[in-house]
């Protein structure tokens, strides 16, 4: 029954239904490592076999698609020079992703069939851990994670690729960041504390749930074209923002996140997050919500693309952006978009700033950049989201096609 009223809660989303019953195992390893019943390697070892259950429970056959990936990244970090395993495990990662992104797209559009729930899921976990493994070869070839080649570092790095508690979901962690974590958790705060936090962010999700089913029925009613595909992007980002949050709550129960502790002495638990809501809906520049959207996966984009990219690195981003969601025909359009409004933001808000010489003007264009931001974001997110040809045609004929053009007439004349 239990079982029943949560899935009817989730609306039938399998990673979000799969990400809660995964919260009383990571609270088993919160529990054993606090209470000084579990090892270091052996929360190490329990994080890997919960990863590779998981995987195989909820992906079945499909779930060897990780397990290849992972083991043939831990060859390649074995067997190369560390000047060389950035290039090649991030190349092969994203060709194997592809791959089964294509035979995925070859099933919609040519066989018009309907692929495997359990297919779709291991590639979206393929997806996270490209992350990881991309993350953690960049920290090998810089030198700040050091390969001593001994049995124990390379369990260290299995189980960075597989734990669980970021296998369906992110937020992305670094190797440093993840390992210090597992060996600190003995000293984590007491039970009652993380049962608290949890509690808190699980209401979190439901009221997301809650505004998702308004918008749904508010949907239904007969709105305008701009604001019926306005209230349809919102009501895709509750869906992003309530898996956001399902997956930081998994993380928190297995002991990950712990950022600090507040003035009051209460522990702060947002050390792993991909963003707040709250906070992104109320950027007012569309630069500043590319930044917050999925905050993990922007911040890996700008290291791996932004930062090491010398031509149009703000283009090149984006396309790979597009190439690692699946390059769909709404995704390569969606995030060229994205590319051109962003660019076309920070041209104009350069060219505007000097002439914001009043707090009237300052909010009179806050407001309008807000509202600009949204119908952008909205158009951005819709077409990524809807990914077909059909839906990139109904976008492009629809009246808030006009927004993005704008950003590029901004690129132009600015």
């Amino acid at each position: 029954m239990a079982m029943d009223l949560l899935w009817v809660l989730l609306d039938g989303n399998l990673q979000l239904f799969y990400q809660f019953l995964n919260i009383p195992f990571a609270l088993l390893l919160y529990y054993l490592a606090r209470s000084g019943r579990l090892s270091v390697v052996n929360r190490f070892i329990y994080l890997a076999l919960g990863g590779f259950l998981l995987g195989a429970l909820t992906m079945g056959p499909y779930s060897v698609l990780l397990f290849i990936s992972a083991g043939f990244s831990l060859l390649l970090i074995r067997f190369l020079d560390p000047t060389q395993i950035y290039r090649w495990t991030l190349g092969l990662q994203m060709c194997w992703q592809t791959f089964w992104h294509l035979c995925i797209q070859y099933q919609q559009y040519w066989l018009q069939e309907t692929p495997d729930s359990r297919l779709l899921l291991a590639v979206s976990a393929l997806m996270l851990m490209t992350q990881r493994v991309s993350s953690l070869s960049l920290d090998l070839q810089k030198g700040s994670v050091g390969i001593d080649h001994h049995s124990g570092i390379f369990v260290l790095f299995l189980s960075y690729f597989l734990y669980f508690p970021s296998l369906l979901g992110g937020p992305l962690c670094d190797f440093n960041t993840f390992v210090e974590s597992v060996r600190r958790m003995s000293q984590t705060p007491p039970l009652a504390s993380c049962l608290g936090n949890l509690a808190s962010k699980t209401l979190q999700v439901l009221v997301l749930v809650l505004i998702k089913y308004a918008l749904h029925m508010l949907l239904k009613s007969n709105t305008g074209e701009i604001l019926g595909i306005w209230i349809l992007a919102l009501l895709l980002k509750m869906n992003y923002y309530a898996h956001w949050k399902v997956s930081e709550c998994v993380n928190n129960a297995a002991g990950f996140g712990l950022r600090s502790y507040r003035h009051t002495g209460k522990p702060s638990w947002d050390g792993m997050s991909d963003g707040n809501p709250w906070l992104t809906e109320l950027s007012s520049q569309p630069s500043v919500f590319a930044r917050e959207w999925n905050r993990t996966t922007a911040a890996w984009l700008r290291r791996i693309i932004f930062q090491r990219c010398n031509t149009s690195p703000l283009l090149v981003t984006f396309g790979f952006s597009a190439w690692w969601h699946g390059l769909h025909p709404g995704q390569i359009l969606g995030f060229l978009m994205w590319a051109a409004t962003v660019h076309g933001d920070y041209k104009l808000h350069r060219f505007l700033k000097p002439k914001l010489t009043s707090p009237w003007r300052k909010r009179l264009y806050v407001c309008l950049s807000w509202a600009f931001t949204q119908l952008t974001t909205a158009c951005v997110v819709v077409c990524v989201e809807l990914q077909s040809f059909k839906s990139v045609g109904f976008l492009c004929s629809s009246y808030i096609a006009v927004f993005p053009f704008l950003s590029v007439l901004f690129i132009m004349i600015l």
